[in-house]
């Protein structure tokens, strides 16, 4: 018997769905930082963090490698929507603001392009009144394979 999961690509939205339901089950990362998948669709996500206190700097603001991770991981669900195996090619940030403990931080990734097997990204992170906190851009890359039907451990 096959291990394959039969794809309906009739509906991107809902594959889009079913993808980032298989990509959160397998992301303990993600899981571990009590990430929240809001909305997902075709070539989008939206992701949203809590700020705890065990992801606090020295200057007691929400440490940088906390905001990137959160964007990192909206632009990995937006990416791979499609079911396309896809990875990060290279990624950068721009703090623009401090996070405090206890924000909810809300990162919404957008496809810019896609061309081939590359993509590029942009990511906002905002707090709940809609302040700008942090800017990502992200290339992608297609490899092989597709999510749904991805070896897990």
């Amino acid at each position: 018997m096959s291990d394959i999961i039969p794809i309906d690509s009739s509906d991107p939205v809902a594959l889009a769905m079913a993808v980032g339901g298989a990509m959160f089950g397998r992301d303990t990362a993600s899981q571990s930082m009590g990430l929240t998948i809001i909305d997902i669709g075709p070539g989008y996500a939206t992701l949203t963090m809590t700020v705890r206190p065990d992801m606090l700097n020295g200057l007691l603001t929400c440490h940088g490698g906390f905001m990137f991770a959160l964007a990192d991981s909206a632009f990995a669900f937006a990416c791979n929507s499609r079911n396309e195996a896809t990875v990060a090619a290279g990624c950068n940030i721009e703090y623009l603001r401090p996070v405090m403990v206890g924000t909810l931080l809300t990162a919404t990734a957008v496809e810019r392009s896609l061309a081939g097997r590359s993509g590029v990204y942009d990511v906002t992170l905002t707090d709940p009144e809609g302040v700008v906190v942090a800017l990502f851009r992200g290339k992608s890359a297609r490899v092989k394979g597709d999510v749904l039907n991805a070896p897990t451990l």
